[in-house]
């Protein structure tokens, strides 16, 4: 792992305070090729909430509340998150709506890079953001490990869509990660991933309920990226960040109703 990378995925993808000395000279920092390293920022930012969450729930307990709030608790985490990475694939999803709103597809590029938000996009972060939070509130068990599983195979269906498939423009936000993505590193990820979270499944012994987990967090991530390309021919930089919520979302829509 390049530390210098690494350090650059934190800075281009949360909010997280980075030391004083990075943060003063960015320069020193080596963004290509840092969408590689979304999953495992994935991984760390389930794991903050896993940690929010057990810290709301001692909250709950010592104030003698009497019952879990976990739609409150719910709330709470998805608000941070939205925090913790600055609403960046949040701002590409609402950028998405809207383009994919326009009947001709010639100008759905151009609405797309407009910065001003349309009431298409308006309706898809609300969605989003409701989906994600009443679904989550709907897990009252591993919801620590629900919640790294998703949001790190989310970053992974990013990352298979920037080497996959086609990038629509000649120059954008997004323009950097396909030009520095090599094809294999998908795949490297995909296994990484796969038995980082089969140790852990086994170490819980909770095989049988987070192998689900992760096949149907798999399946999602891919499905969106694909539907994104079949939409529009290829992806731009607000699609990428489309993937990661929307799959994020839909996982925990489908998570939801499997533990239930």
């Amino acid at each position: 792992m390049s530390w210098r990378k690494f350090l650059a995925a934190l800075l281009f993808y949360t909010n997280l305070p980075l030391p004083a000395t990075i943060a003063a000279d960015p320069a020193k920092l080596d963004f290509l090729g840092i969408a590689a390293y979304a999953p495992i920022i994935g991984i760390g930012l389930g794991a903050i909430l896993s940690l929010l969450d057990d810290g709301l729930v001692w909250v709950i307990a010592w104030r003698d509340l009497g019952e879990s709030m976990l739609l409150l608790r719910s709330a709470v985490l998805i608000l941070a998150l939205l925090w913790l990475t600055g609403g960046l694939h949040l701002d590409g999803a609402m950028d998405t709506a809207d383009g994919l709103a326009v009947t001709d597809p010639q100008r759905r590029l151009e609405v797309m890079a407009d910065s001003h938000t349309g009431a298409f996009g308006v309706m898809a972060a609300i969605a989003i953001l409701m989906l994600k939070t009443i679904a989550l509130a709907q897990i009252n068990q591993l919801r620590g490990w629900v919640l790294i599983v998703v949001l790190a195979w989310a970053r992974w269906g990013q990352l298979r869509s920037i080497a996959a498939y086609a990038y629509l423009k000649p120059a954008g936000k997004g323009k950097f990660h396909k030009d520095s993505i090599k094809p294999w590193q998908p795949w490297l990820l995909f296994a990484l991933l796969g038995v980082f979270f089969a140790i852990a499944a086994v170490l819980t012994q909770q095989f049988w309920l987070i192998l689900p987990i992760n096949l149907i967090s798999v399946a999602i991530a891919w499905l969106v990226g694909a539907w994104f390309n079949h939409q529009l021919g290829g992806h731009t930089g607000d699609t990428y960040g489309a993937v990661v919520e929307w799959s994020e979302a839909l996982i925990l829509v489908l998570v939801a109703i499997w533990i239930n």
